[in-house]
């Protein structure tokens, strides 16, 4: 979609100076917002729950339920970002058809079953990139260039801080 028609939409959809040609006002505006680099609103490292690739499932399972999280970063020995370790992940890994084998999980890794898709991006790099991968992701790993967790970006913060953006200066309405 061009441009002047992104910024029709906004414009439309606000009902902000309906029928004037206002569509660069709006797209500037917003574009500004989300060429922010994304260190701006992310959630450094330290106050990130995550795992090492060498710790037992049955820690993971408890620092996810700890946390709350449904899914944390996990990292190597060098603090770089390996993989996600989902809830899922753990408790595919436990049951059987006879039911749960917990036994496991103090035998089996975070490594060996975590999942190796990770949402990241660097910090320097824009929102709207961050935002295009909170479509699918509720949080993106933000890594420094030798690929160590910087922090997090979530979805929740990232799209309450574009509401803010966007009301505040009357593009809502």
């Amino acid at each position: 979609m061009p441009r002047e028609q992104r910024g029709w939409i906004l414009r439309y959809n606000s009902g902000v100076n309906a029928g004037k040609d206002v569509s660069n006002v709006a797209t500037v505006d917003v574009s500004q917002f989300l060429s922010q680099p994304a260190e701006s609103l992310m959630i450094a490292a330290d106050n990130v729950a995550c795992v090492y690739v060498d710790h037992t499932l049955e820690h993971a399972l408890l620092v996810l339920t700890h946390s709350g999280y449904s899914a944390i970063p996990v990292l190597d020995t060098q603090s770089a970002v390996r993989g996600l370790i989902h809830t899922n992940l753990v408790i595919n890994t436990v049951a059987g058809l006879d039911g749960y084998h917990m036994e496991s999980l103090s035998h089996q890794t975070v490594g060996s079953v975590m999942s190796d898709r990770v949402p990241t991006l660097r910090r320097s790099e824009p929102l709207l990139k961050a935002l295009e991968l909170a479509i699918n992701h509720t949080f993106i790993c933000v890594v420094e260039e030798d690929g160590r967790l910087a922090g997090i970006i979530t979805r929740k913060a990232l799209l309450g801080k574009l509401y803010q953006y966007v009301r505040e200066r009357g593009l809502g309405r």
